[in-house]
């Protein structure tokens, strides 16, 4: 049955508890500078995600765990200045707020005051509950992320599906739980069985958000550059690429080179 949707002008955090009550999918991508923040606030998306996965893409690092709160204000700064309608959640990356709740809330201080985002988002459940706690008692919007949390590699040694066991898909239901109850406006659930995503998307009333979570949570995201296909290197089950635009661009490239050294370009036209 299709929805139809309300024309949102600007996206808050209440805009995306009506959506899950009105039936209307969230989409979600990440970026990371202006150039592509604004092209993908005009295109319609919901929210973007300042990712510390720009510590891969963006960086070249094999894990999200080098990049520091600096390099995270830095990006969401320029992400900001680009958008028009749409939420704005940046990631407090790795070791700025698991370990001490008073640090948590002074890294999403820094975050809200000098990048302008709108919301921070926070890897894991009951272990960081005092942090969340901390930073939404500040008036700090919190989206939650359960699952495969990437932040925590080192322990799970793996980017396998999460969750498959029943004590940990227990553990994840009940940390969902409480993520709402505490406050967060939305949770992630990353590379979990569909049937579990579907089954924490109808017991909490916040939006739940899916990357290979399946079709019957809230919304979905995935890494702008997987999805256009920059990059080529990375192709798990759940990402369909849009685009191929490794190729094109190296095409594209290839093209300028072959003009400069043939002397095509710059021709008569294309000088003053």
């Amino acid at each position: 049955m299709s929805v139809a949707k309300k024309d949102y002008k600007r996206i808050t955090t209440k805009s995306l508890i009506e959506m899950k009550a009105n039936g209307e999918k969230i989409s979600m991508l990440t970026a990371y500078d202006f150039t592509m923040a604004k092209i993908v606030d005009t295109a319609g998306v919901d929210v973007i995600l300042v990712g510390d996965s720009a510590s891969n893409v963006m960086a070249g690092h094999e894990t999200t765990l080098p990049i520091t709160l600096d390099q995270m204000i830095y990006h969401a700064s320029s992400v900001v200045r680009a958008i028009e309608r749409a939420l704005v959640v940046v990631d407090l990356p790795f070791g700025s707020y698991q370990s001490d709740s008073k640090e948590a809330l002074r890294s999403a201080i820094r975050i809200m005051k000098e990048s302008g985002g709108h919301a921070v988002k926070l890897e894991g459940g009951s272990e960081i509950k005092d942090s969340i706690k901390k930073i939404l008692h500040a008036g700090i919007p919190v989206m939650g992320h359960l699952g495969l949390t990437p932040q925590s590699i080192y322990k799970f040694g793996t980017y396998n599906v999460r969750a498959k066991e029943e004590a940990e898909a227990e553990k994840l239901l009940e940390d969902a739980k409480m993520l709402e109850k505490l406050g967060c406006f939305a949770v992630v659930l990353e590379k979990i069985p569909a049937h579990l995503a579907e089954k924490v998307a109808q017991s909490i009333s916040i939006p739940v958000i899916g990357i290979g979570a399946g079709g019957g949570v809230d919304g979905q995201v995935l890494v702008i550059h997987d999805m256009l296909g920059m990059n080529n290197e990375f192709s798990p089950r759940f990402l369909r690429r849009y685009l191929n635009l490794y190729e094109q661009m190296i095409q594209a490239i290839g093209n300028y080179v072959s003009d400069v050294k043939s002397r095509d370009f710059p021709n008569a036209g294309e000088q003053y």
